[in-house]
């Protein structure tokens, strides 16, 4: 089957494509952000709203749990339908639902605008990498998945900086409807120009028949709901979903992988191309994400609590707090969409060692300097190397990972490989939020000893993505092998 393409050039042709990817990016990094953001505006929401703890959790994990829903089948519905179609009518209701949570009069109507806003987010997330696919070749792409890693990286770290900021500047008791308003002005803009630059984009080979796959549609949704629903739960420290949950959502999970091979079969089209899954670097690759994201993004929510709770800083102080660790991300994001062409899966294997130690000396870091102002800047040169760290790996890993993958089904892959990401985020922060928490109870308080677990959970994480790309490098070394030994058999 031939590749998605653009109508008007052929693959890596358009000339708008750089500016095309702008548009992309200025998305995505929105509604990526949204993700953590809201944290450090759920004080001024409790207050401002009369919330209770169970409607400030479903404003802050309802968006997560509806844009880990629905990534796969907008992959696949912008893989068939086109891309622009689905990202601006993802970014339409986005920017919609931001109106809607920022003019909520009461706390459910809040939680339900967070919902309708993470279905927003996970129909555009997945026709970013889709574009990147359908428009950049060879080391161009690596290049553009840079920028895009950038973009993840930052607004996953100044996500607590941005709403402190924005809180200090429009007020406690109002302050947070701003943090809802502030995507309007972009969403439109980016609307508008997005209509000019997105290309449209078909496929050139045939339609598989078939139709929509309806059963694996509803078996994927049910068993990923059925794994973040306990997780999205317990991010506050207590788990008021039972976690045998999950274990029936990865029972359904292989359902749907028996049920999508068995479709497949048929010779129709599935949601996920059994293929996909069969494919050795994109399973590790993943996998690996899925980990990833479960060390790295839990770890701004303890430092949130110590710093705020522990230290006693202002919402704008705490994100201060982490500010090195998003520099460092974007900048090594960009550096390592140019290595990856060169050095390959070292990069990501660097890149972790460097996370691994950078959080390592952030624990000892405060353990010599653990109160007061100095504590954020004994943390920011370790920060600092962890997010150095961090943009090694997002990014090389999503090039990696996405490599082998035809173009027709890229927004189908990336969708698949986001739903990990946001796995591993609630599993990150719900992991974090018991360990952190039970250790506060169980210390009487001591929020030094609270961030000390945290931060060796998160190394935790990191060491298993470090072995799992360990495996990926000698599988791809002694395939290569393979190959070279093939070649001199038939030289000879």
């Amino acid at each position: 089957m031939a590749e998605v393409e653009s109508a008007e050039y052929p693959p890596g042709a358009d000339p708008r494509r750089w500016k095309a990817l702008a548009v992309c990016l200025v998305a995505g990094f929105m509604t990526l952000l949204d993700v953590s953001i809201v944290n450090v505006a759920l004080p001024s929401i409790r207050d401002g709203l009369h919330a209770s703890a169970a409607q400030i959790q479903w404003v802050l994990s309802g968006y997560a749990l509806t844009f880990g829903l629905v990534l796969v089948p907008a992959g696949r519905l912008g893989d068939a339908r086109g891309r622009r179609l689905v990202f601006q009518t993802g970014l339409a209701l986005f920017t919609l639902s931001s109106a809607l949570a920022g003019f909520a009069p009461n706390a459910a109507w809040l939680a339900a605008a967070r919902l309708l806003q993470g279905v927003a987010g996970g129909v555009l997330n997945p026709q970013v990498a889709g574009f990147i696919q359908d428009l950049f070749r060879g080391r161009e792409r690596g290049r553009a998945f840079g920028w895009l890693g950038a973009a993840i990286g930052v607004s996953t770290a100044v996500g607590p900086l941005t709403g402190g900021l924005i809180i200090t500047l429009a007020g406690v008791q109002e302050g947070w409807r701003w943090v809802f308003f502030v995507n309007l002005p972009i969403g439109v803009a980016a609307l508008l120009v997005g209509a000019r630059l997105l290309p449209a984009t078909r496929s050139a080979g045939r339609r598989v028949p078939g139709g929509l796959d309806l059963l694996g549609t509803g078996l994927l949704g049910a068993g990923v709901l059925l794994v973040l629903l306990p997780m999205v739960e317990a991010e506050g420290g207590r788990a008021a979903v039972p976690w045998w949950l999950v274990a029936v959502g990865i029972a359904v999970l292989a359902g749907f992988v028996a049920w999508e091979r068995r479709y497949a079969r048929r010779g129709r089209s599935p949601l996920v191309e059994p293929d996909l899954l069969r494919t050795r670097s994109y399973v590790l690759g993943t996998a690996l994400g899925t980990v990833y994201f479960a060390g790295f993004t839990g770890i701004f929510f303890a430092l949130a609590l110590f710093f705020q709770f522990g230290l006693g800083y202002s919402p704008l102080a705490s994100g201060l707090g982490v500010t090195s660790f998003a520099l460092g991300s974007t900048g090594a994001a960009t550096v390592g969409g140019r290595l990856v062409g060169d050095l390959g899966r070292k990069v990501v294997v660097l890149g972790l060692a460097l996370a691994a130690a950078g959080l390592a000396s952030t624990d000892l870091a405060l353990r010599f300097v653990p109160s007061g102002a100095a504590a954020g800047w004994a943390a920011a040169l370790p920060l600092l190397v962890a997010g150095v760290g961090t943009g090694l790996t997002i990014t090389p890993n999503q090039t990696l990972t996405l490599a082998a993958v035809p173009p027709r089904i890229g927004g189908t892959a990336a969708g698949v490989l986001q739903t990990g990401q946001r796995v591993g985020t609630a599993l990150g922060i719900a992991a974090m939020g018991l360990v952190f928490f039970g250790v506060l109870a169980a210390s009487r308080g001591n929020y030094p000893r609270a961030i000390t677990s945290g931060l060796w959970l998160s190394v935790g994480f990191v060491l298993i993505a470090l072995l799992l790309a360990v495996a990926d490098l000698r599988s791809r070394a002694r395939g290569y092998g393979a190959t070279r030994r093939a070649e001199s058999r038939r030289a000879a």
